[in-house]
């Protein structure tokens, strides 16, 4: 999925059509076409009835490769143009803003395509909106067998002209099969055999030679590797931990991580991580942020920290915005070339480094003349630091000072460049779990700087993304914050919110959290099932409503709402919320026992229920010396099942919490308690006794218990 698509701008014909007055950066990238788009609103769905017009909607998203080719191959094309609003009523979606649509028209055309699906999404629907023709990428011309875009068009156009009758029935089933896919099942039990069932997936997917799990286009996976962690950590067993060091590792010194600035792409096109799909998404690094703090914690290895601070200031410097929110993501493409800005030759860096840096920095980095991907070089780290300085001549110290002055100078040498293009909206659900991922590397690591910008995204998020009456929405740009938020929004700034409160003790971010949770089980809980639905309960009337279940890009925004309710039941002693994050993921209980490796966030969630969580509680002023040696231990340890509670004596009476009742300072000095059950162990001053008091194997003894 690589190669060159230059595009002349000054030849493009200038045309403004209603995707003008959006603030989605894709939709504004169509906004100039000469297709007379809409978005999806009433007026564009009521003339498509008026007119007994069938609505031909593209899906995409700002940073997506192909989704610029057909643009600039089709959309861009006065003649494709033509044919598409002679015959349809053509609407244009962002799957960014409403994942509602994605998620409903993926499922259509993966069902006509035979499981297979992706961006630029291509969908006919029928004038009441029901699919009956569905592809991604579509080429402007006829070749190698494969009918181009035109041939589709004029193709859809006439059959619907001449036999309206046969597509309306094709619509009709293809439908209720989707209804059907997506009513409330019968729940069932899930427990520890379905994580081991999930494991043995994933260790007969893994690939022993590179990492990560299938083969080509591979996936970071973090859900899963997260997953294994807290395996190997309740097992010991060393073929989990094998795995995730090996993935870890493998994309840690790949093309797939930007070895210059930090972050991550979005996928592999090949087995070894080397060449990417060049964009960068906020989600991706929100979970792998976490993923290698997990790693860090329970390795002990630094390398995982460095991963770790290099993505968290990568966001900090390049995806943050001055309102405090985080941005979505950064193009593959600058100057309509897939991959240009992150590409080198020797020449290059030499012209930069001067000869004799450039000679250390492109060994280390794989920089070659003959280059590695399309005649030049993605940074990549094949050889360990000791054989190229043996190679070299050098020490591996002065190889590592070398490389390391070397690359923040190539850095600021590529920002002269011209930049893949920024998808600046902000997204709630996205930015809650960017917050949890800077409060865990503040927790974890101690970097101030990563709680102050995980405060001041909530802070962002609660003021101008909330309504007065408790409703979030969905997406903010340029001033203007919109749509009508989503399961996952709510589901991941609850989270968000949880993970900030436990990182720093701000209260009023967990009655946030609460606020959160109560309107997830107000709007998107299924009474009957437990389950969540994507839309509310007040959203608008489309052919079916989305159960969430399986994860995909991002984990399940159902999980992630019953790992909220879960923790937040833990900490306000609310059997009820327990009791709903329980039906939640037995609701899916059929699919996971069939499919348990589509459901880590789910068995992630299984894992802190069955085990139930540890109670950390600490007392004492955040600045004082012996509370800040206490929270830096705490952060030491791995702890995926515990909750942690706060209190500041010099600011008066604890909240109202159960955790804090009753606990206060010991001779005057920072105190953490450490509870499981109802039972409290010694209370604890000093941090050395922390590790053997957390040493608990009995603790985490959930064999062959299941949820009821």
């Amino acid at each position: 999925m690589n190669g060159s698509h230059e595009i002349d701008k000054e030849a493009l014909p200038r045309h403004t059509n209603r995707l003008i007055h959006e603030t989605s950066p894709y939709l504004l990238q169509h906004a100039h076409n000469p297709v007379d788009w809409y978005p999806w609103k009433e007026e564009a769905l009521r003339r498509a009835r008026d007119e007994n017009r069938p609505i031909l909607l593209s899906i995409g998203y700002s940073t997506c490769h192909w989704c610029h080719v057909m643009a600039h191959e089709s959309f861009e094309s006065e003649a494709i143009a033509d044919l598409m609003n002679q015959h349809f009523v053509c609407i244009k979606v962002d799957r960014e803003e409403r994942p509602d649509l994605d998620q409903i028209y993926m499922a259509a055309t993966m069902a006509l395509n035979r499981g297979q699906g992706g961006w630029p999404m291509t969908v006919f629907l029928t004038p009441d909106l029901q699919p009956f023709f569905a592809g991604t990428y579509f080429p402007p011309r006829d070749g190698l067998g494969r009918p181009g875009f035109p041939t589709i068009l004029k193709r859809i156009a006439q059959f619907w002209r001449e036999q309206p009758d046969a597509l309306r029935t094709q619509s009709d089933e293809i439908t209720e099969r989707l209804r059907e896919a997506h009513r409330p099942s019968a729940p069932l039990p899930v427990g520890q055999s379905e994580v081991a069932a999930a494991v043995t997936h994933f260790a007969a997917t893994f690939d022993p030679a590179f990492g990560g799990f299938g083969a080509a286009p591979k996936f970071p996976a973090a859900t899963a590797l997260s997953l294994l962690l807290r395996h190997h950590r309740r097992t010991g067993d060393a073929h989990a931990l094998q795995m995730v060091r090996m993935t870890l590792d493998a994309m840690a010194r790949g093309g797939i991580y930007d070895q210059i600035g930090g972050g991550f792409a979005r996928y592999s096109t090949d087995e070894r991580w080397l060449v990417p799909h060049f964009e960068k998404m906020l989600y991706d690094n929100a979970l792998l942020a976490r993923t290698y703090l997990e790693a860090f914690q329970v390795t002990r290895d630094s390398s995982y920290r460095r991963i770790a601070t290099e993505l968290l200031d990568y966001i900090l410097r390049e995806m943050t915005a001055p309102e405090g929110g985080f941005y979505s993501a950064t193009d593959a493409d600058s100057e309509g070339v897939e991959g240009k800005f992150y590409v080198w030759t020797p020449v290059e860096i030499e012209a930069i480094l001067g000869e004799e840096e450039a000679r250390r920095f492109c060994a280390y980095y794989d920089i070659t003349s003959s280059g590695n991907w399309e005649g030049k070089s993605i940074p990549n780290i094949r050889r360990a630091a000791a054989q190229v300085a043996t190679k070299l001549g050098v020490s591996v110290e002065e190889l590592q000072a070398s490389v390391d002055r070397a690359r923040s100078t190539v850095y600021e040498a590529r920002r002269k460049r011209v930049s893949p293009g920024l998808d600046d909206k902000i997204l709630t659900a996205w930015n809650g779990m960017m917050i949890s991922a800077m409060a865990e590397g503040y927790r974890i690591l101690g970097e101030k700087g990563y709680f102050d910008a995980a405060v001041r995204a909530a802070d962002f998020l609660l003021s101008t993304l909330l309504s007065s009456d408790g409703r979030l929405l969905r997406t903010y740009r340029a001033g203007t914050a919109h749509l009508h938020a989503y399961l996952e929004d709510y589901a991941y700034l609850c989270e968000g919110l949880i993970d900030l409160y436990e990182a720093g003790g701000a209260v009023q971010y967990l009655y946030a959290a609460v606020s959160m949770a109560e309107r997830l089980l107000a709007d998107f809980a299924d009474e009957e099932s437990g389950a969540f639905y994507t839309t509310s309960r007040g959203h608008e009337a489309l052919i079916l409503r989305h159960l969430e279940g399986t994860d995909g890009a991002i984990p399940s925004g159902s999980a992630v709402a019953a790992s909220a309710l879960a923790r937040l039941s833990f900490h306000l002693d609310r059997e009820e919320w327990r009791r709903a994050a329980e039906r939640a993921i037995s609701a899916h209980g059929k699919q996971i026992a069939l499919y348990p490796h589509a459901f880590a966030k789910s068995l992630a969630v299984v894992d802190l229920l069955l085990e139930r969580p540890v109670d950390l509680c600490l007392i004492g002023a955040p600045t004082e010396a012996g509370c800040e040696a206490l929270r830096r231990e705490i952060g030491r340890h791995y702890l995926p099942n515990r909750i942690i509670a706060h209190h500041d004596p010099t600011e008066g009476d604890p909240p109202d919490l159960p955790l804090l009742r009753g606990k206060g300072l010991v001779d005057g000095r920072a105190t953490l308690y450490l509870c499981r059950n109802f039972t409290c162990q010694t209370p604890i001053t000093d941090p050395a006794q922390i590790a053997e008091a957390l040493n608990l194997p009995e603790w985490r003894s959930t064999d062959g218990k299941r949820l009821t």
